[in-house]
């Protein structure tokens, strides 16, 4: 399989040829998913709350980002990589944000670098894209301003959040984005959003009209304890349960002392027979 570029992320979107995308934060996590045949992976800086545990993604640091992508880079060496910049990396100013992204790319060797935001970033995307580095935008809900919009809310419910959004949408594509990510969204302001771009966009929680999906890796497997159903995934196997209770029954077998068995342990190796006279050549001579 031929990894993506960003030029085939547009005719994907042209051909109608829907984009699979899923979240990775690890060497093995990415290598199953290449495995399995996705289009694209995305290292988010929701690995903040998925493997990391915190509340949001707000304390995620850019050498988090940095070790968990290459971790990801070495998983699926063939396969589209997209980076979060996590909080406070970018809006610093076009300087600040080219030189994190540049450590992004640099340090991890990820094709692309995703920043929340619309028509309030769109200059600094457009200083990533001359310099080289293709940018993936994100609007609707940004769990990175999840503080100063007071949850996690579905956007785009009025006409006029779904101008905004189409606005926001239109300004990231002629700054130069190749995608965008549309989350937690009505299905008309994702529609809508989708039809005015010339570049594809990949929904979370937006429903059937994009041109592609993104899910988290540990969500649409159920990796998770406890596990928090969420309207928006499809559970496709539930591996935290066969998880757990593959641990309690190691636990069993160790208080029980039935592991490790025989089949599970070492002996040493025989000693040689003992030789009455010596070696051979002494004993031949002793019945002679």
């Amino acid at each position: 399989m031929q990894a993506l570029t960003v030029t085939k992320w547009r005719k994907m979107k042209r051909d109608g040829i829907p984009i699979s995308m899923v979240t990775a934060y690890d060497y093995p996590s990415a290598r199953l998913a290449q495995e399995a045949g996705v289009d694209a992976i995305l290292v988010g800086d929701s690995l903040g709350n998925v493997v990391l545990g915190y509340d949001t993604t707000l304390p995620v640091t850019l050498d988090d980002m940095i070790h968990h992508a290459r971790a990801v880079r070495r998983g699926a060496p063939d396969t589209f990589v997209v980076v979060d910049m996590p909080f406070l990396t970018y809006r610093l100013g076009p300087e600040s944000t080219l030189r994190n992204a540049g450590r992004l790319m640099q340090e991890t060797g990820a094709q692309a670098v995703k920043l929340e935001g619309g028509a309030d970033i769109a200059h600094e995307v457009a200083a990533l894209t001359a310099a080289g580095i293709p940018v993936m935008g994100h609007i609707g809900l940004q769990p990175q301003s999840v503080h100063q919009v007071g949850g996690y809310r579905v956007q785009g419910r009025r006409e006029e959040d779904i101008r905004r959004l189409v606005d926001d949408a239109k300004a990231l594509e002629q700054a130069g984005a190749f995608a965008v990510v549309l989350e937690l969204m009505t299905n008309d302001a994702a529609e809508a959003v989708t039809k005015s771009l010339g570049i594809p966009t990949i929904g979370i929680g937006a429903g059937a009209g994009c041109d592609g999906q993104v899910l988290v890796f540990h969500d649409m497997i159920r990796y998770a304890s406890p596990y928090r159903s969420k309207r928006f995934v499809k559970t496709y196997a539930d591996v935290g349960t066969v998880i757990r209770e593959a641990i309690a029954a190691y636990v069993r077998d160790v208080k029980a002392r039935a592991f490790p068995g025989p089949e599970h342990s070492f002996e040493g190796e025989p000693e040689p027979a003992a030789q009455p006279y010596g070696g051979g050549e002494a004993k031949r001579d002793a019945d002679d």
